[in-house]
């Protein structure tokens, strides 16, 4: 622990011993996960523009806080990858499997860390949940909370635990930002007057690249999204090429998929051989089946690209399957066998996402699962009032775009 307590001085010292820091405000993010990395950088992103006199920093509570290092914003406090990563409430052995990875310890290590730098703190920022808002409050400094991983849409009513509710009282917590508007209307009815929806950042990176995906204009577009998480995302890609045969059984579809740098060729080729698929370049997945060829093209940086122009989702994911929504599009969900995306994740976030999305059976084991979901596609894409409703509900739901900066400027303001 000796050692542990002097590395992160050390930290300190390396960020903080710079002159020129002291005469600027010192800003501090605080997140919990994939996700919510990606709201924090975009908040701050919009915020650096606003108020370039601020420095910023980040503390990422669970993974490595790659999202951050991408940006070179500085990342404080110990990390440390978890099996679940950092969703175990899914499923009681993914937090078994946390706890015996050192989950506990830490926990204890980040907030020892955070009591050490909060003299160098003038303000947080924490988006996530009650892991987040909680350590903001322990800074003993002027905190905003973003609840982007909680909504009023889950039950009807958001029930908040009692410590995050605590915490956000608090004369110290001068707004509570919410993911939608439900969620504020709820919590300024609960006594929350603090409550406000100033949008969501998410769907501010979804500026098509210009990337020719070579579709045909004729034929429906589905997307697959497996996920980020790997070995999980390879898994769940498996999944949906069981899906990518029954539905090319019924209709003449194309299929394109968007996967993240950590995915490689050699992860397909993988992937191509367990399934009974070939492997061509450039991320082809091709197999002849009733003398009919099923091609599934992958591609690498080409998200906004693909999902702005697909006609639906056939999503295992979590942020990107509520972008999708948000876009407008319908979701058919699989459930996985996890960590991250379960029947129970799946379930929850169709009751966050409404008629968006869809879930077929509760378990990957079921024998009928593929042929259902490749009925449950056909009957959407030729639903012309279900897709209409959507387009609606991806508005009600998710917002649109331009979070980022509504966010920073209410920030802004508050500093």
């Amino acid at each position: 622990m000796i050692e542990d307590y002097l590395d992160l001085q050390v930290t300190i010292d390396k960020i903080y011993s710079r002159k020129t820091i002291m005469l600027k405000k010192q800003v501090l993010f605080i997140s919990n996960g994939t996700g919510e990395d990606l709201n924090a950088n975009l908040i701050l992103q919009s915020l650096l523009k606003i108020a370039p006199e601020i420095n910023i920093v980040a503390m990422a509570l669970v993974g490595s806080g790659n999202a951050y290092q991408r940006l070179g914003i500085p990342l404080i406090g110990p990390r440390k990858m978890l099996p679940s990563g950092g969703i175990f409430y899914t499923h009681f052995f993914n937090l078994v499997k946390d706890l015996a990875s050192g989950l506990v310890g830490l926990t204890l290590r980040q907030i020892q860390f955070l009591l050490n730098y909060r003299q160098y703190c003038d303000f947080c920022v924490a988006v996530g949940d009650i892991f987040p808002v909680t350590m903001a409050y322990l800074t003993n400094r002027p905190f905003v909370a973003f609840l982007v991983s909680t909504s009023s849409y889950y039950e009807g009513k958001l029930r908040l635990p009692r410590l995050t509710r605590w915490c956000l009282r608090s004369p110290r917590c001068l707004a509570v930002f919410t993911r939608d508007a439900f969620t504020a209307e709820d919590l300024q009815q609960q006594g929350v007057k603090k409550a406000v929806f100033a949008g969501y950042p998410i769907l501010d990176v979804l500026s098509p690249t210009g990337k020719d995906l070579n579709l045909d204009p004729k034929i429906p577009t589905i997307a697959l999204l497996p996920g980020s998480r790997l070995p999980e995302a390879l898994n769940n890609l498996q999944l949906q090429l069981k899906v990518c045969e029954a539905i090319s059984d019924l209709e003449t579809v194309q299929f394109r998929v968007p996967l993240v740098p950590s995915i490689t060729e050699k992860d397909l080729q993988t992937i191509a051989k367990n399934q009974g698929w070939e492997y061509q370049s450039s991320g082809t997945l091709s197999k002849i089946k009733k003398n009919k060829t099923i091609i599934v093209q992958c591609y690498w940086n080409a998200f906004a690209d693909i999902l702005q122009q697909c006609d639906l989702v056939l999503g295992m994911a979590g942020t990107a399957v509520e972008q999708a929504v948000g876009l407008g599009k319908p979701v058919v969900q699989l459930p996985g066998n996890g960590p991250q995306f379960t029947y129970g994740f799946a379930n929850a976030q169709m009751r966050l996402l409404g008629i968006s999305v869809k879930t077929i059976g509760k378990t990957p084991n079921n024998p009928t699962l593929w042929i259902d979901a490749a009925y449950t596609i056909q009957n959407i894409l030729k639903d012309s009032q279900y897709l209409e409703k959507c387009q609606a509900n991806g508005r009600e739901r998710v917002g649109q775009k331009g979070g980022s900066d509504s966010l920073a400027h209410a920030i802004a303001q508050l500093l």
